[in-house]
């Protein structure tokens, strides 16, 4: 099921439609529910918390990034398994479950800045490995791009490519061909307290079920999971996120022209799902579709000149759900061969 990528694309159309389809035919209204004890630490960051699940020791710490709407507890099959050998820390975007909203417009500097003064202030420090699923792949790309030397190594687990066909209303669409050139500004730490005040005035919960994979998850990971989609600055958060998207895209097409190997020499593994599972009847062909995913998860490998692409023959888009060994072992070998280089 492609349950992330599918909602990542209807969500950065042109147009930037406020309510995701995925969700359109089951949401229903529901009281409002209490919210659950964080699993980590609510870090205040100038202004705004941010909340970071830190566990395990070791260097270096690995760096869980989720996907689009995606909360911290996705990782709750692959955290485990990592902190046996090394530190490792989930945390929430600004905007998603414990974390207030973070200053827009939201780019990849910005949340990598809010990210890193979160990490600073738990005097977490470098070096990195940086572990990426589908949006979240394209965050630790910039996340790489602003403290280069403090990233070791990384980990894209069936990443989004920025040249990448993503199918939503029947059609493929390229979603950074709908930049508008918009320029880049600098990243600050800064409230948004006005997407607070909009969101806390939204008095209506609406629960979302709890489909497969996720189902997979723990019990406790699936409360969480469901008391943070009733929450109505999620959706808001998301979507400014997104709006940055096509910008974000194209600039990244352009610097991997400029520079191949945009990652350097660090270590790197590209986890991708065997199938794509597009559908037939669209103008592009879905054997051209599924030649160019993988064509260009290949491409992803190399961005780095230590790169290397691994398919994952036992499922689809949510790798860390549905294969999470696989997940964890990758991790471990990019934190080892991280060690012997040091």
């Amino acid at each position: 099921m492609e349950r992330s990528l599918n909602r990542w694309a209807c969500r950065t159309i042109c147009i930037m439609i406020l309510t995701l389809l995925s969700r359109a035919s089951s949401l229903a209204q529901q009281p409002l529910a209490p919210a659950p004890a964080p699993p980590g630490t609510l870090v205040d960051i100038g202004g705004q918390r941010l909340h970071l699940n830190c566990t395990g020791q070791g260097s270096p710490t690995v760096l869980l990034e989720s996907g689009t709407g995606d909360v911290s507890v996705i990782w709750s099959l692959v955290q485990p398994g990592v902190s046996a050998f090394t530190r490792v820390c989930s945390y929430d975007r600004g905007g998603y479950a414990w974390s207030d909203p973070g200053t827009r417009p939201r780019t990849f500097a910005q949340l990598a800045l809010e990210l890193h003064q979160a990490l600073a202030i738990l005097h977490i420090g470098p070096p990195y490995i940086v572990v990426g699923q589908s949006y979240g792949g394209l965050a630790i790309r910039g996340f790489a791009a602003r403290y280069r030397s403090e990233v070791l190594g990384a980990v894209m687990v069936d990443a989004v490519h920025e040249d990448q066909q993503v199918v939503y209303g029947g059609q493929p669409h390229r979603i950074r061909d709908s930049a508008k050139g918009r320029p880049f500004p600098a990243p600050q730490i800064r409230l948004d307290s006005e997407m607070l005040r909009s969101a806390q005035a939204k008095a209506a919960a609406r629960e979302q079920p709890v489909e497969p994979p996720l189902d997979r998850l723990p019990t406790n990971a699936q409360r969480i999971w469901r008391w943070a989609n009733t929450q109505p600055l999620l959706e808001m958060a998301q979507q400014a996120e997104l709006d940055w998207s096509p910008e974000e895209l194209a600039l990244l097409h352009e610097s991997r022209l400029k520079d191949r190997a945009t990652l350097g020499d660090i270590p790197l593994l590209v986890l991708a799902r065997t199938r794509g599972g597009y559908p037939d009847g669209m103008s592009v062909s879905a054997e051209a579709l599924e030649r160019e995913r993988k064509e260009l998860q290949s491409d992803l490998a190399h961005l780095s000149r230590r790169g290397k692409l691994v398919y994952a023959v036992n499922s689809g888009h949510n790798i860390h759900l549905e294969d999470p060994g696989l997940v964890i072992r990758s991790i471990r070998e990019v934190v080892e061969m991280a060690r012997a280089r040091r």
